[in-house]
């Protein structure tokens, strides 16, 4: 029995038509009030301190987070509306033979969400962009002080080609999505690569468990609709050609929408690649890196006139200096704390701008003296005290993570 098809059934069995009220009127408050959510903050808020006893304080953007707690509160209006919504739809509407109209136009607004998302999803990999490559400070962190995510993100970022491989499949997905009669294909390949992130998000604590869940329930509706790929696969039975419903029979009017559809996604994947391209030639890996860009670790450091040793119970001491992005530096001291530094250099004076991230002063306070690429001499002034620094380049370049290359004969597993 067909719960759903996209032929034209002149009654809907009992089922349908309830399963129907339910997914649309779901689904449809789902992306409308991913929208629009904020603008019932104050009620939401108070949903939140009311029912669910919230006294804490949260933002309602998430700070990149969708699984912060406004996302969730959303989520339960969501599904209250819901329910009452699909009450009345029952009560009030016994006696509607079919929805093939409406079935066909909330398959063609959940494509065209799903397809948006797969474009960004698969293009910000593609440009290497979701997942960029470890920092230098990150090559320097402990495994153990890798939170999941992080973890995450830095296996993920290794690799360029990985990368490009899950951005080209969710591209390959979302555009066999547009037209209808690859959209059964498009669906199965979306719904396998959303379910792996899916329980990626669920398996490192990734904040994008609801949307991502959503992507693999929406992609899941367009699937059942056609159950030829049951019947193939599965059943092993023949299938004949699905004759697809058109609430729209006017021939000249899919001629327009066609060249709508190449046109726009013509223009929809070059602005996104030029926008991703530029990114990328200015954060990714190709970017312009900084003067006395690497990592320099203290060899010698005086304070004030007194030779501090190496000892990793000081918490003054500078153990490295990590110079990865323009103006920035991150100062790690001998009891592996980090500190954020303004790193403003000026080549011709020979002079940089060295103060806490925080901080108002603009003022060029140190001196250094780069002879070679291997060795590196501070001398200035901070908050008072007098330092002298020297410094030898540690070549991040050879590290496991970076010098292990690509092999096609491996005599025993190189697992380090």
């Amino acid at each position: 029995m067909k719960i759903f098809t996209q032929e034209y059934k002149e009654q809907w069995n009992t089922l349908s038509k309830v399963l129907f009220r339910l997914l649309f009127t779901y689904f449809v408050l789902y992306i409308l009030l991913a929208l629009i959510s904020p603008l019932f903050e104050t009620p939401y808020r108070w949903i939140g301190k009311t029912i669910f006893g919230i006294n804490y304080e949260y933002e309602v953007s998430g700070n990149g987070s969708g699984d912060h707690t406004f996302a969730y509160i959303t989520l339960f209006v969501n599904v209250v509306l819901t329910f009452v919504i699909f009450v009345f739809w029952n009560l009030l509407d016994r006696k509607s033979k079919s929805y093939n109209t409406l079935l066909y136009w909330f398959l063609v607004f959940l494509r065209v969400v799903i397809v948006a998302a797969m474009l960004l999803y698969g293009f910000v990999k593609i440009f290497k962009l979701q997942f960029p490559s470890a920092s230098l400070t990150h090559l320097l962190d402990p495994l153990g002080n890798f939170s999941p995510m992080g973890l995450a993100w830095t296996y993920l970022g290794f690799s360029k080609g990985f990368n490009v491989f899950i951005g080209v499949l969710e591209v390959l997905g979302g555009v066999l999505l547009i037209p209808r009669r690859t959209q059964t294909l498009g669906s199965f390949i979306v719904i396998g690569v959303m379910t792996q992130v899916a329980v990626m998000n669920f398996c490192y604590d990734i904040p994008v468990k609801l949307f991502s869940v959503h992507l693999v329930l929406m992609t899941l509706v367009i699937f059942i609709t056609d159950n030829r790929f049951l019947k193939v696969f599965v059943k092993n039975e023949a299938v004949e050609k699905n004759n697809y419903y058109h609430p729209i029979q006017n021939t000249e009017y899919h001629k327009v929408i066609f060249w709508i559809k190449s046109i726009g996604l013509l223009i929809i994947v070059s602005f996104i690649s030029f926008n991703f391209y530029t990114t990328e030639s200015h954060r990714g890996n190709n970017r312009k890196k900084p003067l006395l860009y690497g990592i320099w670790e203290a060899t010698h450091f005086v304070k004030n006139g007194d030779t501090l040793q190496p000892l990793i119970t000081d918490k003054y001491r500078w153990r490295y200096l990590i110079v990865d992005l323009k103006d920035k530096a991150t100062v790690k001291t001998m009891d592996d704390v980090k500190h954020q530094y303004k790193f403003i250099t000026d080549s011709t004076s020979q002079e940089i701008i060295i103060h806490k991230k925080n901080s108002e002063l603009e003022n060029y306070n140190f001196n250094y003296k780069n002879p070679n690429s291997k060795i590196l001499q501070l001398d200035g002034i901070i908050e008072s005290d007098t330092l002298h620094i020297m410094f030898s380049r540690k070549e991040h370049e050879k590290f496991n993570l970076n010098s292990r290359g690509f092999n096609w004969i491996i005599e025993r597993p190189y697992n380090k």
